[in-house]
Order: structure tokens, then sequence, then C-alpha cells
């Protein structure tokens, strides 16, 4: 029996903070209470909205960008979810038509219909103009609105009646309860009390015009062309991740090819104080928020006399970003406090009030472009001279740098293992691009 679809749409809005999150997260719990299987997506690099969008929705979140994941990559796992689940929600980036490529591209690519949110609750009719623009300027292909931050029913019709030939497909009232953030996005969900009641909240409050839903008609993308397949050159190795409230920024497609690599995976806690695991072939230390846990880390005697010995050892050792902060002599945070960390990397690490860089970036190395990101509010002065450096896409700019110090190779660049297996092998066991 052939796989009837699933209703998907892409979330977007026409910049950040209008809501897209919350409006994702609140569809998500919606439907898994309605009995729906439910499949989330996040265009673009984040580690921290699909920490709460897999939370709302109790399935793993991926990310799609035609760019850093790939076409072919983003379309199997499309037509994946669409086999898989009777709802399939991508959550947008910035606003719908920012970057190169942006949502609308991802959305035009697949022909998967916009649902845009727009927070109402400084407007009225203007929204219809809002809308009928975000949708004609590409164009798109619209589902509906949701009307964030209502007021009253009252207002919620000015919004419908603006909206002329567009569906109100749901509103969500002014939250007194929302999710809070801090310098590079929501706090985690791990971190705000009540999280589950705070969805479930959200999936109360959202009035969803279900005859609007249900007249969208499912859909099955067609099937990929099957991914290459990848040599196990890894096999027989063991990879000790960090994984905690410090470093936490973990793509889901990255542990995937490592295990598609043939590599064991071992986690474990430097802000427990656990060290490097034994038997570990090779360490890595993900981004993160190291700032915020500068004491617990400076006085984890155990991880650091661990990380020192692997580095003595000749382990190879991949840090990046919070990673990388954590290896250098100290973190100053943003109330101006100084925090000893491991001090395998020359240097001194600062917080900033303003962003230090964001962006899609690769790294060129023997295999190809190796492609990801980079994203930070802190600023490493060093005395070692970079062993390369990324390009930023789509310009070619210069970007960020990439340090080699013995067995540890440290940067601000979060690469997506799976645009380019090999050369993510290379990254972590340090061999030069």
């Amino acid at each position: 029996m052939t796989p009837a679809g699933a209703r998907m749409v892409l979330v977007a809005a026409i910049a950040s903070g209008q809501g897209k999150t919350t409006v994702t997260a609140a569809l998500a719990r919606r439907f898994v209470r309605m009995g729906q299987r439910v499949r989330v997506f996040k265009v673009g690099p984040d580690f921290i909205d699909p920490i709460l969008l897999e939370r709302a929705s109790g399935a793993p979140v991926h990310t799609l960008d035609l760019w850093m994941v790939g076409l072919e990559s983003c379309r199997r796992q499309l037509a994946a979810a669409a086999r898989e689940a009777d709802v399939v929600l991508i959550e947008g980036v910035m606003g719908l038509y920012d970057g190169q490529p942006s949502a609308a591209d991802l959305a035009r690519t697949f022909d998967i219909p916009v649902l845009a949110v727009i927070d109402a609750g400084a407007m009225a009719q203007t929204a219809g103009a809002v809308v009928l623009g975000l949708r004609d300027y590409g164009p798109v292909r619209l589902a509906g609105v949701v009307a964030n931050r209502v007021g009253s029913e009252r207002h919620a019709q000015m919004v419908r009646d603006s909206l002329r030939d567009v569906p109100l497909l749901a509103t969500l009232p002014k939250q007194a309860l929302h999710m809070p953030e801090r310098h590079l996005g929501l706090v985690l969900p791990n971190e705000v009390e009540h999280i589950d009641a705070l969805l479930d909240t959200l999936a109360d409050q959202l009035q969803l015009d279900q005859a609007a839903w249900d007249a969208l008609t499912p859909q099955l993308p067609e099937p990929a062309l099957p991914p290459e397949p990848i040599a196990p050159l890894l096999a027989g190795k063991t990879v000790a991740i960090a994984r905690d409230a410090a470093f936490c920024f973990l793509y889901a497609a990255n542990l995937d090819t490592l295990r598609e690599l043939g590599a064991r995976i071992v986690f474990f806690s430097p802000l427990l104080d656990e060290p490097v695991p034994d038997g570990a072939d090779i360490v890595w230390l993900p981004g993160g928020y190291p700032e915020l846990h500068g004491a617990a880390l400076a006085s984890a005697a155990c991880w650091r006399e661990s990380i020192r010995a692997a580095h003595t050892a000749g382990k190879p050792t991949l840090a990046e970003c919070g990673g990388m902060m954590a290896l250098a002599a100290s973190i100053t945070d943003q109330d101006g406090r100084t925090w000893t960390m491991a001090g395998l990397l020359p240097g001194q690490v600062t917080m900033q009030k303003r962003l230090g860089a964001l962006g899609a970036q690769g790294l060129s190395t023997r295999h190809g472009l190796l492609r990801g990101h980079t994203f930070h509010y802190s600023r490493l002065d060093t005395p070692l001279a970079p062993s390369a450096r990324t390009v930023k896409h789509p310009t070619g700019a210069e970007g960020e740098a990439v340090y080699r110090t013995g067995s540890l190779t440290a940067t601000y660049f979060h690469a997506f293992f799976q645009s380019n297996p090999r050369a993510a092998v290379d990254l972590l066991m340090g061999v030069a691009p």
C-alpha cells in the first residue's frame, strides 16, 4: 500500500523574534496530543531551537539547508518523513527571504507551502499587507497565517479580514509565560522550570482552524537518490564526546555520521568533573555555554587533568567554539569574572556584548569543502598562528581560524560532518586540510 503522505508546512516570518519557534512548538505538541505522528525540521544552522522542538514533538529534529546539508540529503529526509509521519513541520530561519539560500528557496525547491507567522501584537489590518508581501515577493505558495500575540477575538477578526484570500489558520494569544532567551538564543529546555507544562499551555492556547488545516493536501516528495556509501574510516575507534549543559551544541546528523563511519561513541561530562573515558581514541569537545559554567569548569580538576593527559599522550582532540574556549588559558565572562580553564591552547577568551561572528562557512580540505557555520559572542586572543582558515559563504571572504597545537585542533567553526565525511575524519584526527 502506497503511503498517503503528510501535511507539510514551512513555518516562516518576516524576521527573527516573531514567534516561529513558539508556534512550531505549539503546533507540534498540539498534533502529538491529537495522536498524530509528527516530524519537525529546522532550516539553517541552529543547535538550540531543535532541542526545544524535540521536546515538543518527542522525536529527533534534523537540519535542512540547501547549502550546508545539500539538496539530495534534504530531499531524502523530507521523503522519509512524509512516509513515516502525518505532519511535517519545518521551522524557517530569520526572515523568509533572508540568507543564500533562504527558507523560501527551500520551500520553492520542494513545493512546500509556507505558514506565515505574524506578530500581531502591535498591528491589525496591516497584517494583510505583510502577508501578501511575503507571499508575492518570491513568490511562495502560502498555506495560511498564524497570528501571534493576539489580544482578543475582535483583534483576531480584524487580522482575518485583512488577509483577503489567505486563511487565518491559527492564533496564539499574548503569552504571560514565554521561553527565556540569552545571547545565543533560547535558554535550553532542561534549564526552564516546568518546560512541558509551558509547551502544553501553548498547545492549549493555540486556536487552530482544524478545517483549514485538514484542507491542506498531504504531500509525498519523490525519493532522492540513495546516499553514497560511507567508508568505515573510524571502524574500531572510540570517540569520546563531551555532552552536558556546557557542551550541548551537537547536530544529530553529526552523531549519525560518526556511527556510519564505524565509530563507537561514548559521552562524558566535564561539568560533573568526569575524566576523558578510558579507551577513547579521539576526543571531541563541541560548542555550548562554557562561559555560563566558569566556576564549575574551573574547579573540575579531574576533567582538566584528564584532557591534559590525553593531549600529552597525543590523542587527537577536536575542540569547536565552546570546546575551544574551555581549552584556552581562561574565560572572562560577561560579568567580568575570569575563570581558569584547561590551558591547552595559549590565550584568553573574553565574552563580548557584540556578536563576534555569524554565518555559513566552509573549510577547504584535500577531500573538498567541509561545510558548516559559525556563531559566537566571544573573542580569543592567542599568540598562536592559524594553520588554516575557513571561507565565508557565499562571499568567499576569510572566515574563522583553525589552530593546531600538538594533537589539538581548535576553531570557532562548527563543521557539519555529513557534508564531507572524509574531511570530517581528517578534522577529528588532526590531519591538516
